[in-house]
Parts: structure tokens; sequence; C-alpha cells
């Protein structure tokens, strides 16, 4: 199947499930927790179930990971990376910043990635080498070329409390270096404002693959830069995820280096 097949099969699925999000919070909500700070939701697994079904019919051969628990390795090419429910915590208090994000990886390379967010009917899109879409319009990073003059986002980890990797001490640095700082609570919606240029940077912590390989390949195919907080190549599976608008990277790395972790 053409790589337009594989992100109708995406769209759709973000769809479906965004639908039952929508609805869903505007009814109780069953919060259980998986750590301190650390919770899920009824409505993580249903539209997990949701996304997984409608994938795995269309392609019953591909491979599966996602947050909630699933994992479906066949040794295929092709690889579905799925959270379900980015903005857990923001969902199970009503809060209404969350998103449905998908991405599709072949032979570990990120081929597309789509970010539904369905409070505010925002499709964001992105297929390797053919740019980044937000409803079907192309996007592109912001031009702000000064970090004091930047509006920033990033979070913390859910072992803030007993790590002292915790990303408050960069927080705090940034504070005194930039124009403002955001904290949304959803780490592939942050990327998605980083590539439509609502944000000009974002850095975080301890994120897993299922948070950011849609909103990595947003961002570069917008024209911004991801890169580890050395300003290495960023690994899907790593600790350290830095983006910008690539104008500011330089001058994010400085503030990220004044304290090693």
């Amino acid at each position: 199947m053409e790589k337009d097949g594989f992100l109708k099969a995406a769209q759709d699925a973000a769809r479906k499930a965004g639908k039952k999000l929508k609805e869903g919070i505007r009814s109780s909500t069953h919060v259980y927790y998986k750590g301190q700070l650390d919770l899920v939701t009824d409505l993580d697994k249903q539209s997990q179930n949701t996304v997984f079904n409608h994938l795995s019919s269309c392609f019953p051969g591909h491979d599966f990971l996602a947050e909630e628990g699933l994992s479906r390795e066949k040794g295929a090419e092709y690889r579905w990376i799925i959270d379900p429910l980015d903005g857990t915590t923001n969902y199970a208090h009503k809060f209404p910043i969350f998103c449905v994000s998908i991405a599709l990886a072949h032979k570990e390379e990120l081929e597309l990635g789509v970010v539904f967010d369905p409070l505010r009917e925002e499709m964001f899109e992105a297929v390797k080498g053919k740019g980044a879409f937000l409803n079907g319009k192309k996007i592109g990073v912001s031009s702000v070329s000064y970090l004091d003059k930047s509006l920033v986002a990033t979070g913390f980890p859910y072992d803030l409390r007993e790590s002292e990797v915790n990303n408050i001490n960069h927080f705090n640095n940034f504070l005194l270096r930039v124009q403002a700082i955001r904290r949304c609570g959803s780490a592939a919606l942050d990327l998605c404002y980083v590539a439509c240029g609502r944000f000009d940077g974002f850095w975080e912590l301890k994120l897993k693959p299922w948070d950011v390989a849609a909103g990595i390949l947003m961002v570069r195919e917008a024209g911004g830069k991801v890169s580890d907080f050395r300003g290495g190549p960023w690994n899907l599976y790593g600790s350290q995820f830095l983006s910008s608008n690539g104008l500011i990277h330089g001058e994010m790395i400085e503030v990220l280096q004044k304290e090693r972790e």
C-alpha cells in the first residue's frame, strides 16, 4: 500500500479514537494509578483498542507498540507506535488539552505521523519527505531567532519526586532566558505546536517512543530541528528530546548544558 493509504488509515483511526475521547470527557472517568503521579483512565484503554482494532484490521501483518501495555512483535518491517491518549492527567481532570498520537516506522525509520486534537478538531499530519500539515494546510516552524524573544514548552517526568533528574534545574535556567515557558501536559501537541510555529522550542526528559514519534517527524518535516540535549542525533528510545525552529537550537543547548544530568 502507498503512503497515502497508510496516512488515511492513521487519520481514520485517530478520528475514531478522538470521537470516543471527546464523548468520554463529558462523563465520569475511572482513574487508575500506575505510579505515584502516573495514572491511566478507562478511556486510555478504550481509545487504544479503537486505534489498534482499526489499524490491525487494515494491516494484519504489522507490528504495534503502544503505551498501555500493547506490544505485538511479528518481526514485520512496519510498526505502528501509538499513544491513544497523550495528556492523560489533563483528561482525568477535564483540562482540555489532550490528543491521539499515531506514528508509523519502517525499519525503525519514521515514515508518517498523525496527531489529532478532538476538541479543537485539529489534525496534524506529516509524511517523510512531503512536509507537515494542519487540517490540510502546510505548516512551518517560527522565524524567532533569539531565545529571549521565544516561547518554549517543557514537561516533567512522573518520577520527579524520587529522582534528581527531574528537569527542575533546566526549567529554572530557561525561566531567566526566554520570554515565557508553557507546560501543557501533552508532548505530542507540544511538538506539533513547534512544527506550526506556536512554540519556538520544546525540551523534555524521560519521554517514551509513543510520546514523541509522530511529533518528531512533524517538527522535522516543518523545517525544525530535533536533537538530544548536547545537539547530537536524537534517539527514539533515548531519554532527552530537544526540538526547535532551528534558529534558537544552539542557545537552547547552551542552557541545557549549564547543569549536566
